[in-house]
Parts: structure tokens; sequence; C-alpha cells
């Protein structure tokens, strides 16, 4: 026992966990694919829950016209970082009313003027903001000239510069 060094044994080296991380995410993906296929009727659809889309019939669209109404600019307030909106739009309104909605452009123009100076710089800067002040217009304008007048308002300039 001349040789009384101790043998030091190296700990095996632990296995790597990333082949049993890659097949858990590859099975969850597989899952939900297998999921979403089925529940969606891509595989194992029953015939009869297959709907078969034919072709309406459209009805021809009511005869409708559209009334122009003048640029409105407004001047922004010195906190917005734009100075002024310019705003143009269209009244889409029944062809046997624009006789009428024509009569009333001047108050509509009224209303539309009186609303936007009313509103903050930062209503006009959200993503979703133009769908919110069209639904809100659309409503006041309504209000002035009938509801059965005005069917929709479509807005064909909203610059803020």
């Amino acid at each position: 026992m001349s040789d009384a060094e101790p043998e030091t044994e190296d700990p095996p080296p632990k296995k790597s966990k990333m082949p049993l991380i890659i097949g858990l995410v590859l099975a969850l993906i597989g899952g939900g694919g297998g999921f979403y296929a089925t529940w969606s009727g891509m595989i194992l659809a029953d015939e009869s829950a297959v709907e078969v889309v034919e072709e309406e019939e459209f009805l021809p669209s009511p005869e409708v016209a559209f009334v122009e109404m003048d640029q409105i600019v407004i001047s922004l307030p010195k906190s917005a970082s734009a100075k002024h909106l310019m705003f143009r739009a269209q009244l889409e309104v029944p062809e046997n009313y624009e006789a009428d909605v024509k009569k009333l452009l001047p108050r509509v123009v009224d209303v539309l003027n009186g609303y936007l100076r009313a509103l903050e710089p930062a209503d006009m800067a959200a993503p979703s903001a133009l769908a919110r002040l069209r639904a809100q217009m659309l409503r006041r304008i309504q209000v002035v000239a009938g509801q059965e007048r005005v069917n929709d308002l479509l807005v064909m300039e909203f610059v803020l510069n």
C-alpha cells in the first residue's frame, strides 16, 4: 500500500434536459394543432355538419345619394402636437331625402364644428379614434337631420398637421 493516494472519482456528467424540453414543446404544439384541426372541421368532419353555402340572391341596394360636405378646418390647442385638423366627409342619404339633407347642411356643419372643437388632442391620437369619432359624429348628424334621412357618414379626409 505504498500508493496511498485516494482515488477521486468525478461524478458522472448530468444528462442534458434539452431533448425532454424539445419533446414536450413539440407535443404541445402537435396536440394544439390536432385539436384545432378537428374542432374547425379540417379533419374528421361529418359530411352532414358541413354547411353548403349557396349563392344568395342579393337584393339591389336601396337608391342612395352622397351629399358632399365642405372641408372643415379646426385649430387645435397649443398643447397639441399638430396645429390643425382638416376634416372632409360625405353623407350617405336615401335618394328621396337628398334635397332635404342639402338644405340642412349648414346645421350639420355647425354641429360637427362644435363637436370637433370640443375634442381633446388625446381623443384624436388613439389608433381607434376615427371609428369612435365617426360614430359620435353620425349620431349628432342623425339628431339634426333625422335618423331616417342619413344612413352613414363617410370620412374622406381626417388629417392632423
